[in-house]
């Protein structure tokens, strides 16, 4: 019994079950095969003479989604927008909204925002998703991802029929409440004009609400992983239904430690699903999720896959001792102030600098307020729309805001204390610079910090900037630092260990002594 078991989760694991059930139907479908060829919606196998079943069940999926034309001489698009795309069959780009492939009702929307033209991950995600494909889009934050996914998933909502039920047949999964509550926004504009019932559930509010809503039954479902769970493992609701899947800000989630969360609610979506993955960067845990989940996927790129900062962003660094910190941060203060003082987020890493950051503004005659994970959900609400009204000037948070936090008009942006991965940096600093807007970070460095000054080189290189003396002193000197400890490990070892001992040349006691020699 536990050998079956076994074989059958790993069969629905790696996606065979459809293959079989496929490779049953292929000569029945051989007709229609024809047609999907010539409409080259079809993968052939190496000899050109059948057709890859696991292929075919994807294509037969697409062929019955929103057709768009495929891609002819977009090679200079892509090179004056730095575009680079991954994959077979990839749809031509949407340049501008009166030639594109939307239904009326989409053009009627988009006009009536006052949008122009797409941006540049619209402009080619938009066509892969309304082709029935996988999809991992890479792109920095502000370049409007969360439209490039939920305008395709209504389209999916009114263009195919879905199966019974009252589960969500769109699945929006996100890191942060914050992140989840602004796809909201974006979604409910959809309610009243198509008729799609929206839900946001996430976790620090009352549960009872939002299985309520759950039970009358959604079309688009926004959801942070664990609440997501929560309801699935007490069958409030299930993805039975869901064909149109969106991991948003997926490095993030994982960095959260989401990942066994989002794998058990990927096992309950339909095989016949698309899966739609954006993200700011391209580690391997986000490559190995995409890999297990995804199958054949479009991969775009919007500029590199390299780490790298938003070019309107003016980056500065000040390098001080641990304890001057503070007196640094007062001088950035005053030197911001006195340009006239804009909206200003302020970056620590712990929830209770927060608090003593924000008093200690207060005191010096800066009105602000602190936002971390210890709030309750209306605090949070509360200090976000103070800051995005402009009651308030200066917002000192956790790295609970460093993504997903879409506010106008953020000028600065100050990490007085420096996270702890570079990538943490990148978010940070582009809460500002938004929407081709201008922006300044300001970051304070210590020794402490030293092992982030190489790649923080790179970035200023990347982004045409000049890099200070100091910090190039700071990464010179932690490099021979690291450099003079790996030679005082060997010298230890050669010193100490078996090799310069002719008692241990056996296999058996050099195995021995190693492994006490690493305790």
């Amino acid at each position: 019994m536990a050998l079956n078991t076994l074989t059958v989760t790993i069969l629905r694991r790696n996606g065979f079950k459809p293959i079989f059930q496929n490779v049953k139907h292929l000569q029945f479908h051989n007709s229609q095969t024809n047609v999907l060829k010539n409409n080259k919606y079809l993968s052939l196998s190496s000899n050109g003479d059948s057709c890859v079943a696991s292929g075919l069940r994807r294509n037969l999926f697409e062929s019955k989604f929103y057709s768009v034309k495929h891609a002819q001489n977009d090679l200079d698009y892509y090179k004056e927008h730095k575009i680079t795309v991954i994959g077979d069959n990839v749809p031509s780009p949407f340049r501008d909204f009166e030639n594109c492939e939307f239904p009326e009702y989409i053009k009627t929307f988009l006009n009536k925002k006052g949008l122009i033209k797409p941006t540049v991950i619209q402009s080619q995600g938009w066509p892969v998703a309304l082709s029935g494909q996988n999809l991992v889009g890479i792109a920095q934050t502000g370049t409007g991802k969360t439209l490039a996914y939920l305008l395709p998933a209504v389209i999916h909502i009114k263009e195919k029929q879905g199966r019974k039920g009252k589960g969500p047949r769109v699945l929006v999964l996100a890191p942060t409440r914050e992140l989840a509550r602004q796809i909201e926004d974006v979604a409910l504009e959809f309610k009243t004009l198509f008729n799609v019932r929206c839900l946001c559930i996430y976790g620090g509010v009352s549960r009872a609400r939002q299985a309520a809503e759950l039970h009358d039954g959604v079309d688009i479902l926004i959801a942070t992983p664990g609440r997501l769970n929560d309801f699935i493992n007490s069958k409030t609701t299930n993805l039975s239904r869901c064909t149109y899947v969106v991991l948003d800000e997926a490095d993030r989630m994982l960095d959260m430690g989401f990942e066994p969360q989002i794998r058990e609610a990927l096992e309950g979506v339909p095989y016949e699903r698309q899966i739609l993955m954006f993200s700011a960067t391209w580690p391997k845990e986000v490559e190995h999720l995409a890999k297990d989940y995804l199958g054949e996927f479009v991969q775009i790129n919007v500029g590199s896959t390299e780490l790298s900062a938003n070019h309107n962003i003016q980056q500065n660094f000040h390098i001080c001792e641990q304890e001057d910190k503070m007196e640094k941060f007062k001088e950035i203060m005053h030197d911001i102030s006195s340009h006239g003082l804009g909206k200003i987020l302020v970056f620590t890493n712990t929830k209770r600098f927060v608090d003593t950051l924000a008093l200690t503004l207060k005191r010096n005659g800066w009105p602000a307020v602190g936002i971390h994970g210890d709030k309750t959900q209306n605090q949070r609400d509360a200090i976000i729309n103070k800051f995005r009204n402009g009651n308030t000037n200066i917002l000192v948070a956790t790295d609970v805001a460093a993504r997903g936090l879409d506010v106008d008009g953020v000028t600065h942006v100050i990490n007085y204390d420096f996270p702890n991965t570079i990538e943490d940096y990148i978010h940070r600093i582009g809460r500002t610079g938004r929407l081709q807007n201008k922006g300044v970070s300001h970051t304070i460095l210590s020794e402490d910090d030293s092992r982030h000054a190489k790649s923080l080189v790179s970035i200023l290189r990347e982004a045409n900037q000049v890099v200070p003396q100091e910090l190039e002193d700071m990464a010179r000197s932690y490099s021979l630092s690291k450099e003079k400890e790996q030679q005082m490990k060997y010298n230890y070892k050669s010193n100490y260990g078996w090799k310069s001992n002719k008692r241990w040349n056996n296999s058996r006691s050099r195995n021995n002594f190693n492994r006490y020699d690493r305790y």
